[in-house]
């Protein structure tokens, strides 16, 4: 396979030699489609732009100790090459969840940390499709917080996504 500006794959990519030339043109197709050479817009490439996304299209439903409940209209920036939604924007919003969701239990007094955030995917969530997010608190300790985030699609109430992030409690440090 020959290299060019227009391929992921590089002369400076280094490829195995068990790599055989037809597997190689399939990944390069793969990350083509994916967009791999697409460059990062000058409005999204600013701090934390991930939130930016995020804000756009969640809505809070509902807020109580240990649970909160958002809707979620998933929207063309949040689409994977294939039309559902990606897994980078699901880690996002479980991410925002999860810490909302953690601090109606952990006090003021403590930083919360993300230790570990798992993500199953069981169904896609296609374009134009309202999700409902709901986070509550497995369990939450001294030094712990546990947040379960399910994401079901609102007309058919499958699960679509299911996460779970732990939490380190932190005192907050007075420098």
């Amino acid at each position: 396979m020959t290299t060019t500006k227009e391929t992921p794959i590089t002369a400076a990519t280094t490829i195995s030699q068990d790599i055989r030339p037809e597997d190689l043109d399939e990944i390069n197709g793969f990350l083509n489609h994916v967009g791999v050479l697409h460059k990062i817009k000058p409005e999204h490439n600013v701090k934390d732009s991930f939130s930016n996304l995020v804000g756009g299209v969640l809505k809070l439903i509902s807020v109580e100790r240990g649970k909160i409940s958002c809707s979620l209209n998933v929207k063309a920036p949040l689409l994977n090459a294939y039309g559902g939604m990606h897994g980078g924007a699901v880690g996002a919003v479980a991410d925002r969840v999860a810490i909302a969701c953690a601090r109606t239990v952990v006090g003021k007094d403590k930083d919360i940390f993300l230790s570990e955030l798992s993500i199953s995917y069981l169904s896609a969530a296609p374009h134009n499709v309202e999700v409902v997010v709901n986070g509550s608190v497995i369990k939450s300790g001294r030094n712990l917080t546990v947040v379960a985030v399910n994401f079901r699609l609102k007309e058919s109430g499958q699960l679509a996504f299911t996460t779970r992030a732990t939490f380190y409690n932190m005192p907050v440090s007075s420098l």
